[in-house]
């Protein structure tokens, strides 16, 4: 079975085995963020990040745009 090769938004770190990553589930309205998970990581539009600081770039973003 070949593993799911998962890539950082940010750094583009990439992982077959992610440890202590984020995933982030966003919409215009609504971010949702998740500890690591199969489930969550697959689910469709899914975003992956590497580290809490990484994920807190996006997640810094997302209110500039949404609220800007």
């Amino acid at each position: 079975m070949i593993d799911t090769k998962y890539r950082c938004e940010i750094c583009g770190e990439e992982s077959e085995h992610p440890v202590r990553w984020i995933v982030i589930h966003c919409s215009d309205a609504q971010l949702t963020v998740f500890k690591w998970t199969k489930v969550a990581a697959d689910a469709p539009h899914a975003r992956h990040y590497c580290g809490e600081a990484h994920a807190q770039v996006y997640i810094s973003r997302w209110f500039e745009s949404f609220c800007g």
